[in-house]
């Protein structure tokens, strides 16, 4: 009987170097402009107590009802996957009391876990940059927020849209409630199933179902910024006219409200359609009664969260997406007697920055081989005759570089062919072949 090959689980994907690059990239250029708004990185535990997200996300939200990956561990203590990363950074921010007398400003970059059907751009397992904001309460915080995520898709090449709303103070919320479910009782029968449901639980959500049926009623509903209290709509016109002096275009989207109960006031997203359905890219908003709601002190919050695999995605339609850096040279020992002495030198070029791929003992064919799958720029061979002084050739694969000399002066060589030693080699330290030597 044959045995079935091990599969990844469903929407669970392994990435390999030529994507890894590509990821690397992104990931670089966001720590950067993270740096430029002072966010410090946290790193989170990637399992919390189901708990936590039953009681920030909201027990009747989709996300807990059926995205959840949860189940007991040995000692029947209820534990879940994280589906999002700002529930366990309040509950960080909380047992480790950083946010006493400060206004921490923190990001994360790591997997999260929705069981849902997988799809270009979203999967079971999938990758988020979160940043979140504690003790600031201003609309300019928002604005700056959300100039910081305009940055990261211009950064990262991608073309979008913003999209804002405001969902008010909670009482507001809970009034405009009751005007929604009188506008939605008459029509519940055209509703969607999962719609006639949230009527009950969370009617707010209707509005931004993606059945068309239901966007056609939801379309006529009374809008929540036309009964927003005093303090939210002073806070949302001073947001659009902050976006407006930063020169950000938006929309105001009366149907934008999220799908986590912990907002309030400012919410927006960035959308697109290169993506078909899945159209947003990057989204957040406020949610000041959180910290309080899971123990902490009354603090204001605000942040949002970007999908990676979605930037890389547009990356790719794009045309932005970065390649796999080649390495510079590669190495190739024909014999055992000449392996030493091409490890040696391979270890003092790494010394100087300059990255090498090895290969051998083999015959002087298949180390060209290797040279070529390699990608390397640069080959270089070394046999007998170079350990007794005949001269090395470096010869430029893909191109009419070639240069001859001795062992010795190598490094001359490749300057002279134009590879650029770094003034600053990320491993400064001698091999341990250099030091054996220079004892």
């Amino acid at each position: 009987m044959a045995v079935k090959g091990l599969q990844a689980v469903r929407g669970m994907n392994d990435i390999f170097p030529a994507e890894a690059a590509a990821w690397q990239a992104l990931e670089t250029d966001l720590r950067g402009l993270l740096q430029l708004y002072d966010y410090g990185e946290v790193r989170l535990p990637l399992l919390e107590s189901t708990e936590l997200f039953a009681r920030a996300i909201g027990d009747v939200t989709d996300i807990v009802q059926k995205e959840m990956y949860t189940f007991a561990d040995r000692n029947g203590d209820s534990l879940t996957l994280r589906p999002e990363g700002t529930a366990g950074c309040v509950r960080a921010a909380i047992q480790n009391q950083t946010m006493r007398g400060q206004t921490p400003r923190y990001y994360y970059m790591g997997p999260m876990f929705r069981h849902e059907r997988p799809q270009k751009g979203r999967y079971r397992q999938f990758h988020q940059l979160g940043v979140e904001v504690f003790g600031q309460s201003g609309a300019g915080t928002d604005a700056e927020i959300i100039a910081l995520s305009a940055r990261i898709l211009k950064q990262a090449g991608v073309q979008a849209s913003l999209q804002i709303n405001s969902l008010g103070s909670p009482e507001a919320r809970a009034a405009y409630r009751e005007r929604l479910l009188e506008y939605l009782r008459p029509q519940q029968e055209a509703l969607c199933t999962d719609c006639q449901t949230r009527m009950e639980h969370n009617p707010l959500r209707i509005l931004d179902c993606k059945v068309p049926g239901c966007q056609q009623i939801a379309s006529s509903a009374p809008h929540l910024v036309d009964h927003l209290d005093t303090e939210s709509a002073l806070h949302f016109a001073s947001l659009q006219k902050l976006l407006t002096a930063l020169d950000i275009p938006y929309q105001l989207n009366h149907s934008l409200v999220r799908g986590l109960d912990y907002y309030n006031r400012t919410v927006f997203e960035w959308v697109t359609d290169a993506l078909g359905a899945q159209g947003t890219v990057l989204a957040g908003g406020r949610y000041d009664g959180l910290v309080a709601q899971l123990g902490g002190q009354d603090t204001p919050a605000v942040g949002f969260a970007v999908g990676l695999e979605r930037l890389l995605a547009l990356q790719e339609i794009q045309g932005n997406q970065a390649c796999a850096v080649k390495p510079v040279l590669f190495i190739g020992a024909m014999e055992e007697d000449s392996l030493a002495r091409a490890w040696q030198l391979a270890e003092s070029l790494r010394d100087l920055g300059i990255s090498v791929v090895s290969g051998g003992p083999a015959g002087f064919k298949a180390l060209l081989k290797q040279a070529e799958r390699s990608r390397a720029q640069f080959q270089l061979v070394i046999g007998l005759g170079q350990l007794q002084g005949e001269p090395v050739f470096i010869k430029e694969q893909g191109g009419e570089g070639r240069w001859e000399g001795s062992l010795e002066t190598v490094i001359t060589g490749l300057q002279s062919l134009g590879v650029d030693f770094p003034k600053h080699a990320p491993h400064t330290g001698q091999n341990f072949a250099t030091a054996r030597r220079s004892k």
